[in-house]
């Protein structure tokens, strides 16, 4: 990534446009987290409710007080040990904090993006940059640099192209406004890996959790239907509506495609790394194959997979309220 075209996305933020740039989860579309302006505009690009807070990106843990108050010990520990990485910390926020980021609520989620494209963007403008996903809301997420032009065309001044996002899905959010963190969105940090740092239990969202980022139960969702099931029901099924004349596009995980060629079939990484990386990327390749339905193999029931299961039951759901 050029000098050059950081500072031409360093200007249109500046200027109050959007930019999106890669980070070490997905693209994120990005605006002066500090313009209200611009914070209406990336609303209304990605058709986003007002009301869904939106994560302020910045470089280093020191900017972390421009935007939190009453910072207690324990976010700074997680910092130290996570940042820049995949962790979004929800903070009771500074007054001077735009309801426009928070979605009207008193906290914040703020977090340092480890993509050195993202690390050069942030250095260069200076401040904290607010940046969902850079795709219609409630769609798949994007981590590729087409998927952003293919979501939002136009309504995106500057689109920084860079190496693929290592991790492939959202950030962690753990909210530390309570008396006890809690995650409110898992990720590749997990609430074990939470808990062996802070040395307290961690517990899973609740009632009275902050409005956080991509925790709407309707999410991630492709255009075309998607089902959620088990290998060997998936296997039937598929061969079943083969049968019928329908094109079935699938997400396999253990199951091996069946003799035909009415099938858009995608055997996904076995591992649970991999198989994050990979799946905003084959959910989209899958969604623009014209096919009927989209069956998606169920994944292993085990806190390592928590996040991806979380991602594709809101995809799920999401696919099946259009």
């Amino acid at each position: 990534m050029s000098a050059l075209e950081i500072e031409k996305a360093v200007v249109a933020l500046r200027q109050g446009r959007l930019v999106a740039f890669p980070t070490e989860t997905v693209y994120g579309l990005g605006c002066d987290a500090a313009n209200p302006e611009a914070l209406r505009r990336l609303y209304a690009a990605k058709g986003r409710p007002v009301d869904h807070p939106v994560i302020v990106h910045v470089v280093d843990v020191v900017q972390l007080p421009q935007w939190a108050r009453d910072i207690p010990a324990s976010a700074y520990a997680l910092a130290t040990k996570f940042w820049p990485g995949p962790l979004t910390l929800i903070l009771k926020k500074q007054p001077q904090v735009t309801g426009l980021v928070t979605g009207g609520q008193d906290s914040v989620g703020v977090r340092v993006p480890a993509h050195p494209v993202a690390q050069a963007l942030l250095a260069a403008f200076g401040g904290g940059i607010a940046a969902p996903s850079a795709n219609k809301f409630g769609r798949i997420s994007a981590t590729r640099a087409e998927d952003v032009r293919r979501d939002l065309g136009d309504a995106v001044d500057v689109i920084l192209d860079g190496e693929l996002p290592e991790v492939g899905i959202e950030s962690t959010i753990v909210d530390l406004t309570g008396n006890a963190p809690r995650v409110l969105r898992p990720g590749a940090i997990t609430p074990a890996m939470i808990e062996a740092v802070l040395g307290v239990p961690v517990g899973m969202g609740g009632s009275g959790a902050p409005r956080a980022s991509g925790t709407l139960a309707s999410h991630y969702a492709p255009a075309t239907p998607l089902m959620l099931m088990e290998g060997d029901l998936l296997l039937k099924l598929a061969v079943s509506l083969s049968r019928q004349g329908k094109k079935v596009a699938v997400l396999a995980h253990s199951v091996s495609q069946p003799l035909g060629s009415n099938y858009a079939w995608i055997a996904a990484p076995a591992d649970v790394a991999g198989y994050a990386h990979d799946l905003y990327a084959n959910l989209r390749t899958l969604d623009v194959a014209g096919c009927d339905i989209m069956l998606v193999e169920s994944l292993p029931k085990v806190p390592e997979w928590a996040a991806v299961r979380d991602r594709l039951g809101r995809a799920a759901t999401g696919a099946s309220e259009q």
